[in-house]
């Protein structure tokens, strides 16, 4: 039958092919056609003939054609014919589809959606044929039958595609579905309505389906829908991230349905997915502009949702790429930092805390991308590294104006700034552990910046190298030659910068002999470079060299005085080689060092610096070293027993023209020597005298002529009077001169000598009385300098005087000093320590010098001296000092102290003052270790395990021995009060509160204490009561809302200062005895306001918080209006509280000045914040028909009736107050004519009255914004409003009628002014703006 068809149509004799079509009947029909397509044979030229004998113009043709059709689509599904077979039917029936009358399309078109809804699509080709169908349905302009209606086929398409988006979709089909729509015309609406139902099956779909389905989807987002493309798949990703974590947390999980996908598998699909997204983006701009501008919008609402980590790597790989990189960055740093700072924001508050449970740390989101991007996410990197970089580089440290650079490595991390800053540094570091092919770019741009900003601070770039070495130093071979490149600029580079970078590639040196012979040649050149910074660079890089380059023999470095070194590169590749050949290059090193000693100072100095640390890393180099110095130091030194000085001054100074310079600092020499012979004799030459003792004789000859020199020095010193070194009372210690500069090095020179040989003494004493009479002797000479200087300074004001030089003494030293002298009690050396506890002025001296370390150690993170770069050794030694000023303070009070001396500081107050540095700095420096530190205080638990330390009950503890202290303070009488001593208390309570944890029942008895103590007692000093009251907000900020205790203290200042309204009495209860007349205004004030502002900036905070999510309209709506009512009824209990406070202060009559001027302002805000709430309002009734909630209305009555009026009122007051002081200055003016003192009188008075008219601006936006609301909200909100007359013209006729008198003729011409200028301002002093004209004029 087939061939017959195939002939008649090829005869073109179409009367007789219809006849032979109407002789078989429909499954015969079918059968044919199955046949010849399964045969494989000329099946398009059969279907053609059977659509020429079937014509659409005839009934009967456009059944059978129909009869095809519905047979054609199940066969082509059926999976039995050859892909090209089916392309071929598909194509001819798309074109014959076109000419289909409507109800046959329709009807065609619905029998497509009940093959999709039975899920018989196997490969999806027949849809092919399904979106010509409906594109033509779509052009009919027929009335077709739908149900018991008529639709045109426009509708119809529309209710078909409807029925096919409500119905079940195959899984499998989901794709060729997502694929058929692309090809369709759809309305907005129809779209909505495809791509929701798309990403409604994601969740339905096997996980590798995902990557094709979202490239469908992308594709078809440009039709439109964009947002919601791009809204789905990222909240889809996200739901799976939180769902993996969640996972990872319980491994063991029994129930197998929530085990769902492998890590590595969910990556690798996001991976595709994202560079699926990328590559549409790169096609279809508006997608990108779209995704930034949908994340911008979420990012305000919900920054959890919009900032996942899906979407931070999807941005970061469209900003590669995309010509939106800037504003890519841009958005991202916006949001890091406003993250970081809502972060900060709510660490402060518990009131805060308490409305957000969870917070949203975006550095988490963003160190998780770089973890992800392990698993092949290639197209991430380059955006991790750009913007690691742009974070670093944004918000790096800024370095003062003539200052230098404050050093971002010390103290805590609480600036936003710096921790964004940080954020950068640990995803570059993170990058460059995970990614080896970008290992090199990054290296190579971070020492780049290390040269190129060179004028800036570039500690966090050099932090971020020396944590690149150490991950990875043996991987840095590689990139070695960008390190010799930096080399080459070392001489360039600032001293500080040369020493970090050094100290960063030192790992490095080890692993590569290529990077460290480079390094030799270039500090080869640089010492006999013209420039200073240059010699000082090829010095701090050849000891780094000889403190780390062992010759074989030398000690274990256990002793290591760096944090840096060996112990960073376990193995050391060249070690067999390294160990024979160290020496010549060590000794190599020595020889060119040793031609720094006749260069100048500062050069010289370092060598003397870094000299002790070579011996201690390198000590095989002893002999070498200490025969050096020994040379050095015999320039200096006059060996005859009876010369007075011992030491040559003359020599160690240089004339240049007028100017005088120090050209040996000989005190550090001397020091030098000091503290490598100790080390020499306690280490080297015991393990010497127990090994060989046949190297002893050559060594002993230089220990025996270092300490005889030194025995006759101290001896001398001790003698010599202050004439001796041409330094007396009557010298000149003036820097403008060139003998006082002289004498001013000579005496820095003498104090340093002595003070290096009272710590020679001690330590060789071994508690003889007479080696301590000699510490004692040249305290004395010490002293007497030191005072001369104290004299000289005091007189002169000059800015060197103001600054003690810096002690010589080692850290280890006076830790060893103080425990000696306070705390020593054996029996033995109690007579040799009576010797030095018999001078007051050395006792002082030892704690005010521990006090110079600790506040060096604040500063720079390390101290002078040997292991001062050691931070275990310096956590060691501050515990010792700690536990010796604490015995010290709280044995020996200051009252009994003071009792029995009148000059300078008690050493009790000094002990104080240690105290609380110590204290600052342990929580900066070493905040992980605080729990030792307070376990090393706390004597009597000595044994306890270190696991076991409860930081809150043992910073408890020590808080309580304060609270005593302080106590006693408040009840000493007003003579034995000691203003200094509360205020040291009070902040080292503040500083000690911050240990304890705020949750705990030790932290809520300290804040009752604390207000117990506001309460209780009347303290007249202001520095005292701004200290204990700033104590009391901060605590009371940690456990609630200080609002209340704000009503409380505003109150008692009403009841202190009287009411503006002179007739009113008010009763004088008190609720802080610390509100008094003395503290009231301004102290307690201006406390109080710039508490209530920290309030009002939550309560901005939040009322932004609360818009954001008011305009949030998603699935989780229910869970975000139950937020919404906490947020809002949060703010309002909070402004209503507030409200009752200023009530309070605007009825209070302040002084003129600080107080007024910040209250009006205060004001201004509040009603800013008023009105944002009620702006809020508006757009809450716009959005829904919600009414507006009862505790509004009671918050807008009481700002009505207990703020507004008063308010106005207060305005009068201060006009008024303000007149009064200009009256009084004029009537100055006329008994001495003192016109500077008036126009110095008005310009305060203007100054002061300027927040006014910003203050009755405010209340009238206010109430225009309360109008609004109340006809949105049908409720009349502006009933509790009484319109003010404070504001209008108002005329005093008596003093209008003088005034026209005198000068009616000025009147006449500024009247109209006059109207405009006191719309704002009342005009009881309308004389003065008539003056001011004058002046104009």
């Amino acid at each position: 039958m087939a061939q017959r068809i195939l002939a008649l149509a090829a005869e073109e004799a179409p009367e007789r092919l219809r006849e032979a079509l109407q002789s078989l009947g429909e499954s015969e029909l079918g059968d044919v056609v199955t046949r010849q397509a399964l045969s494989g044979r000329e099946t398009a030229a059969l279907l053609r003939g059977i659509f020429k004998g079937s014509p659409c113009s005839q009934q009967s043709g456009v059944l059978r054609r129909l009869q095809v059709y519905k047979h054609c689509i199940p066969l082509v599904e059926s999976g039995d014919l050859h892909l090209a077979k089916v392309s071929e039917i598909i194509g001819l029936l798309m074109l014959e589809a076109r000419q289909l009358p409507g109800p046959a399309l329709a009807e065609l078109a619905t029998l497509f959606v009940d093959v999709i809804k039975g899920g018989s699509l196997s490969n999806g080709k027949s849809l092919e044929l399904f979106s010509t169908v409906l594109t033509a349905l779509a052009s009919s302009k027929e009335s077709l039958a739908y149900g018991k209606g008529e639709l045109n086929g426009e509708e119809f398409k529309k209710q078909l595609i409807n029925t096919l988006c409500s119905s079940k979709w195959d899984p499998q089909s989901v794709i060729h579905l997502a694929n058929m729509f692309r090809d369709i015309p759809l309305s907005g609406e129809e779209l909505q309505f495809v791509v929701e139902k798309v990403l409604r099956m994601f969740s339905k779909l096997d996980l590798q389906e995902i990557p094709p389905l979202v490239y469908q989807l992308l594709l078809l987002s440009a039709k439109g829908s964009k947002k919601t493309v791009l809204e789905g798949i990222i909240s889809f990703f996200n739901q799976l991230d939180k769902r993996q974590k969640e996972e990872r947390k319980v491994p063991q999980s029994g129930d197998l349905e929530v085990a769902t996908m492998p890590l590595d598998q969910l990556r690798h699909v996001e991976g595709t997915v994202i560079l699926h997204i990328v590559s549409v983006i790169n096609l279809d701009q508006d997608l990108g502009e779209e995704l930034i501008k949908y994340l911008k919008t979420e990012q305000q609402k919900d920054p959890a949702r919009a900032l996942c980590p899906f979407s931070v790597a999807l941005l970061l790989s469209v900003a590669v790429k995309h010509r939106q990189q800037e504003q890519i960055f841009d958005f991202l740093k916006t949001s890091i930092t406003r993250s970081c700072k809502d972060l900060q924001f709510l660490q402060a508050s518990k009131f805060l805390q308490d409305l957000f449970p969870q917070q949203y740390d975006v550095t988490a989101v963003i160190l998780e991308v770089v973890e992800n991007s392990a698993f092949g996410w290639d197209h991430v990197t380059q955006g991790l590294v750009d913007l690691g970089f742009s974070l670093m580089e944004s918000y790096e440290p800024k370095k003062p104006f003539g200052g230098k650079a404050a050093d971002a490595t010390y103290g805590l991390s609480k600036m936003p700034a710096q921790h964004v800053c940080r954020l950068g540094a640990s995803i570059l570091l993170e990058t460059f552990k995970v990614h080896e092919p970008i290992r090199s770019d990054i290296l190579e741009q971070v020492l780049n910046r290390v040269l190129t900003k060179a004028g800036s601070p570039v500690n966090h770039f050099i932090d971020l190298l020396s944590s690149i070495v150490m991950s990875a130093p043996l991987v840095l071979q590689s990139s070695s030659s960008k390190v010799t490149e930096t080399f080459d600029n070392l001489s360039f580079l600032p001293i500080d910068t040369v020493q970090g970078l050094l100290r960063a590639v030192q790992p490095l040196l080890k692993v590569s002999m290529s990077v460290r012979d480079s390094l030799i040649l270039v500090l080869q050149k640089a010492i006999f470079s013209r420039q200073l910074d240059a010699r000082k660079a090829a010095v701090a890089g050849f000891l780094l060299l000889l403190r780390n380059f062992k010759i074989l023999g030398s000690l274990a470095s256990s002793q290591c005085s760096q944090a840096f070194g060996a112990t960073q590169v376990q193995a050391d590749v060249h070690a067999c080689y390294n160990s024979a050949a160290n020496e010549a290059f060590c000794l190599e090193i020595l020889g060119s060092l040793r031609r720094c000693l006749s260069q100048q100072a500062d050069v010289r100095l370092m060598l003397y610096e870094g000299f002790y640390d070579v011996l201690r890393r390198n000590s095989q180099l002893a002999s070498s070293i200490m025969e050096t110095l020994l040379s050095q130091i015999k320039q200096y030194y006059l060996p005859q027993p009876d010369l007075l000085p011992p030491l040559k001054l003359e020599g160690c100074i240089m004339a240049q023209g007028d100017q005088i310079f120090l050209q040996e600092p000989l005190a550090h020499l001397l020091c030098c020597i000091q503290h490598c012979l100790a080390w020499y004799k306690s280490t080297v030459h015991l393990c010497q005298r127990a090994d060989e003792d046949d190297d002893e004789e050559e060594d002993v000859g230089f220990e025996q002529n270092f300490e005889e020199m030194l025995e006759s020095v101290t001896r001398r010193m001790i003698k010599s009077e202050l004439e001796d070194f041409e330094l007396d009372k009557s010298a000149d210690f003036s820097l403008s001169s060139g003998v006082g500069v002289k004498n001013n090095i000579y005496a820095i020179q003498v104090m340093g000598i002595c003070e290096v040989l009272i710590e020679y003494n001690f330590n060789i004493g071994n508690f003889s009385k007479n080696k301590f009479e000699d510490v004692l002797g040249l305290f004395t000479c010490y002293n007497k300098l030191s005072e001369i200087l104290k004299e000289k300074a005091g007189k002169n004001k000059s800015n060197f005087g103001n600054k003690t030089p810096r002690s010589f003494l080692s850290m280890g030293f006076v830790s060893t000093l103080l425990t000696a002298l306070f705390r020593d009690n054996a029996q033995s050396h109690e007579e040799s320590l009576a010797v030095l506890r018999s001078s007051m002025e050395f006792l002082r001296y030892a704690v005010s010098v521990a006090l110079q370390k600790v506040q060096q150690l604040e500063e720079t993170g390390q101290t002078d001296g040997p292991d001062g770069q050691n931070p275990d050794k310096m956590f060691q030694n501050l515990c010792k000092v700690t536990q010796v000023l604490l015995w010290r303070y709280t044995s020996i009070p200051t009252v009994v102290e003071e009792s029995g001396k009148k000059k300078g500081k008690s050493i009790s107050l000094l002990c104080l003052e240690g105290l609380l540095r110590i204290f600052n700095t342990v929580q900066q420096l070493y905040s992980a270790r605080i729990p030792q530190f307070l376990q090393a205080l706390d004597i009597t638990d000595g044994d306890a395990e270190e696991t076991d330390i409860n930081v809150t009950e043992k910073a408890a503890f020590q808080i309580r021995q304060f609270q005593r202290s302080l106590v006693n303070q408040f009840s000493s009488s007003e003579d034995d009060f000691n203003s200094k001593e509360t205020q040291l208390l009070i902040t080292v309570l503040s500083t000690l509160s911050k240990l304890l944890d705020p949750t705990s029942q030790q932290f809520l008895q300290f804040l009752t204490w604390t207000v117990k103590i506001c309460k209780e007692n009347a303290l007249e000093d202001i520095s005292c009561c701004k200290g204990l009251l700033s104590l009391l907000f901060s605590l009371h900020v940690q456990y609630k809302s200080p609002v209340g205790l704000l009503r409380e203290l505003a109150q008692d200042i009403h009841a202190c200062l009287g009411d503006i309204d002179q007739d009113i009495e008010l009763e004088s209860r008190s609720h802080f005895a610390i509100v008094n007349a003395k503290t009231a205004a301004p102290t307690v004030c201006l406390l109080v306001l710039g508490q209530a502002d920290k309030v009002l900036e939550e309560v901005d905070w939040l009322i932004k918080k609360l818009t954001s999510l008011g305009s949030d309209v998603s699935e989780e709506s229910s869970q975000a209006s139950n937020q919404t009512q906490a947020l809002e009824k949060g703010v309002i209990l909070q402004l209503g509280t507030l409200l009752t406070v200023y009530h309070e202060l605007v009825q209070t009559a302040l002084p003129a000045g600080s107080c007024v001027d910040m209250l009006l302002r205060s004001l201004s805000k509040t009603y800013a914040i008023l009105t944002s709430l009620i702006k809020h309002y508006i757009q809450a009734c716009r959005n829904t028909s919600n009414t507006i909630p009862g505790r509004l209305e009671k918050l807008v009555k009481l700002s009505g009736s207990h703020l507004t009026p008063q308010c106005y009122s207060f305005i009068t007051y201060v006009q008024n107050i303000h007149s009064e002081s200009l009256s009084f200055a004029e009537e100055k003016k006329k008994k001495k004519a003192e016109s500077a003192a008036v126009s110095t009188v008005m310009a305060k008075v203007l100054r002061e009255t300027k927040p006014i008219p910003n203050l009755i601006f405010a209340i009238e936006q206010y109430e225009k914004f309360l109008i609004h609301l109340s006809k949105k909200s049908k409720v009349n909100l502006m009933q509790y409003m009484k319109l003010s007359t404070s504001r209008d013209f108002r005329i005093n006729a008596s003093m209008l009628n003088s005034t026209l008198q005198e000068h009616s003729t000025e009147d006449a011409e500024n009247e109209p002014d006059n109207d405009q200028s006191n719309t704002a301002e009342q005009t009881d002093e309308n004389q003065e703006p008539k003056k001011k004209r004058q002046r104009r004029i």
